[in-house]
């Protein structure tokens, strides 16, 4: 027999699935760990328990999260919900607008900012606009095309080539004429381009005969098969999804015309007139190519991406004019169609869902290829990337927050520079709908017990939902606390944990007097080592049998750590801080190594050393581990 140790200095692969028990040679293995549940990974390695949601408020119905950055100063949070808009300030409710979009729609509707515009789009609804008035109003309202010469500069689309047009003009209005049947109610209030001319229907009085006001004069009424109409409509749908790229909006996709992508003049947004072709006129084309690529998102970075249904895309041009520009398809990954699933931008490179659901994907340029690679970053990780609903990223933090359609949440480390990839799992009590970040504060929209909360991240708090009470002098009852009515929660006052409450109604009342409160609802952290390997000439080995001799912590701000070394007997380490500390006594944050003894063999080879998990409302954050182990030969 003889003794083996081992020095675990980091986290840096984060979790990673049970397929990588047979790859000890991966340095994966060496800085993974088989289970990190509700706890962040630091970009230089550590691991902690992760930040408590703090209680903002209850939202009527499941929604999205937008937001909303003017400056520094003045960021804004929108919730959506079924027929509403809510807008927050440092979250405090600012305001509330009706809108367009049922339960069912919220799910598909895409959007894009420019300094105090918020353009919204969704293919089965009119796009809207979101401004900040001067007088710090807000106003939803649709898109307005520039006009010029009487025609409204929006985009135009050929949809039947296979019919043509005549136009006979009186007084100002045409009689169009149409070779098949064509005309339906829905043509009512539509604008066609028919002979250099625009024309406005306002009758129809049959399938091939219809009334319409000229806007901008015809040069012929001569039958003619080159007509179009206007590509957005209640007909043919609206916008599917939208950026700004080099001064021009971008429009990506509608329902009727998925595949195709639409660029406004530069610097002006609202016009979408192809004119002549000049530099700085309006760009219109189609993806075409060997399968289907319904335009899904758009991402505005070193160059215009294209994520479509099947394959990511490439627009390139400096500047992007109509002369120069070129599409040239990069990889052949996919975006989900059942949601619109934001993606991020992270350090310059474009994190997004692949179409299966199972992965996500870093879109990163490649220097020496001169080419768009898509890396799989949650390869090791695949068994927490379930169906992502949505997804956003924290720069401060370095954590991309990544929303699954079961309610759970996964959080990944990317540190590139580095080379850190680390996913670990979020739970809670109930069910993580949304996520956004507004500058540096992580919101998350959650189910609880049938009821939608806005919650944010507080690296203050340490539970879930937590509802924070301060005083100048000390009492007994807090009350306002009616949002946790119902849960068994836990309380924390003046920094000491008290027994766990059934709360009933809008307050509390507590067997001691104090300042201040955090009421809030628990959530387990837990950590857990891949099993031990030994290193031979032959590389890393799994073992047969082995004993923990010693187990070393070295924990840094912390107030409490609990470890299972085995035989199913779970060791409260907060007392080894002090000789005379009780658990509901207040315990300073240490930084120093704790040092655990186990007795006993472990025969099972994938058993894993040890474990760390624990409720107790205490910042907890382990930098390194060392084990001495005893191992049979």
């Amino acid at each position: 027999m003889s003794n083996i140790f081992n020095h675990k200095t980091n986290f840096t692969a984060g979790e990673v699935s049970m397929d990588v028990l047979g790859r000890s040679d991966l340095q994966a293995y060496e800085n993974g760990a088989s289970t990190l549940k509700n706890v962040f990974i630091d970009p230089i390695g550590g691991v902690s328990r992760r930040a408590g949601l703090r209680f903002v408020a209850k939202i009527p119905n499941a929604g999205r999260l937008i937001s909303f950055t003017f400056n520094t100063e003045q960021t804004y949070l929108i919730v959506l919900s079924p027929n509403k808009m809510s807008i927050f300030q440092s979250e405090e409710f600012v305001t509330e607008i009706t809108t367009p979009w049922l339960a069912e729609d919220i799910e598909q509707i895409s959007w894009t900012q420019s300094a105090d515009t918020l353009l919204l789009v969704h293919p089965d609804y009119e796009p809207r606009k979101l401004t900040r008035q001067a007088d710090g109003s807000w106003l939803l309202e649709g898109w307005t095309y520039d006009s010029e010469g009487g025609a409204l500069m929006q985009p135009y689309a050929s949809f039947r080539n296979d019919i043509s047009l005549s136009s006979n003009v009186v007084a100002g209005l045409t009689t169009l004429t149409a070779s098949e049947d064509l005309f339906t109610d829905d043509y009512i209030g539509l604008y066609l381009r028919l002979n250099d001319g625009e024309i406005c229907i306002t009758e129809v009085k049959s399938p091939t005969i219809a009334i319409g006001q000229i806007t901008k004069a015809l040069t012929t009424g001569a039958a003619s098969f080159d007509w179009k109409e206007q590509a957005f409509s209640p007909l043919r749908g609206w916008p599917a999804t939208v950026t700004f790229y080099q001064g021009r909006l971008v429009i990506g996709g509608s329902r009727d015309l998925p595949n195709r992508l639409w660029l406004s003049k530069s610097f002006h947004i609202m016009n979408f007139d192809l004119g002549t072709g000049n530099d700085d006129e309006a760009i219109e084309f189609t993806i075409l190519s060997d399968q289907v690529n319904a335009i899904r998102s758009l991402m505005s970075g070193r160059h215009l991406q294209v994520f479509t249904s099947g394959s990511e895309w490439m627009v390139s041009g400096e500047p992007l004019t109509p002369r120069n520009i070129q599409l040239k398809r990069q990889t052949r990954i996919g975006s989900p169609t059942y949601r619109y699933v934001p993606p991020v931008d992270v350090s310059g490179a474009t994190l997004f869902a692949s179409a299966s659901g199972r992965e996500i994907r870093e879109f990163l340029f490649a220097d020496l290829e001169q080419a768009y690679q898509a890396t799989n970053v949650s390869l090791l990780s695949s068994h927490l990337i379930r169906n992502p609903v949505d997804m956003a990223y924290d720069q401060l933090r370095r954590l991309v927050y990544v929303v699954m359609s079961d309610g759970t949440m996964a959080t990944l480390t990317n540190y590139r520079s580095e080379d850190v990839l680390a996913w670990s799992a979020q739970e809670t009590q109930g069910l993580f709908k949304a996520v956004c970040v507004v500058y540096d504060d992580v919101y998350v929209l959650v189910e609880r017990d049938g009821s939608i909360r806005l919650e944010t991240f507080d690296d203050e708090v340490h539970t879930d939902s937590a509802l924070l009470g301060e005083a100048e002098t000390p009492h007994f009852t807090w009350s306002g606390i009616e949002a946790l009515d119902g849960f068994s929660a836990k309380v924390v006052a003046d920094d000491v944990i008290r027994d766990d409450v059934i709360i009933n109604g809008d307050s509390i009342t507590l067997p001691y007097e104090a300042k201040n409160v955090e009421i809030g609802l628990g959530f387990s952290h837990e950590i857990v080592p891949l099993p031990p390997v030994s290193m031979t000439s032959a590389g890393a080995l799994p073992l047969k049998a082995v004993r923990l001799i010693e187990a070393r912590f070295r924990v840094v701000n912390t107030q409490s750590l609990e470890v299972d070394v085995g035989n199913g007997i779970t060791q409260t380490i907060v007392s080894r801080f002090s000789d005379d500390l009780k658990l509901d006594e207040v315990s300073q944050p240490q930084t120093t190594d704790v040092c655990i003894h186990a007795l006993g063999w472990i025969r099972n080879g994938i058993t894993p050393l040890w474990r760390i998990q624990s409720d107790l409302p205490r910042p907890c954050k382990i930098v390194s581990v060392t084990t001495e182990m005893k191992v049979s030969e």
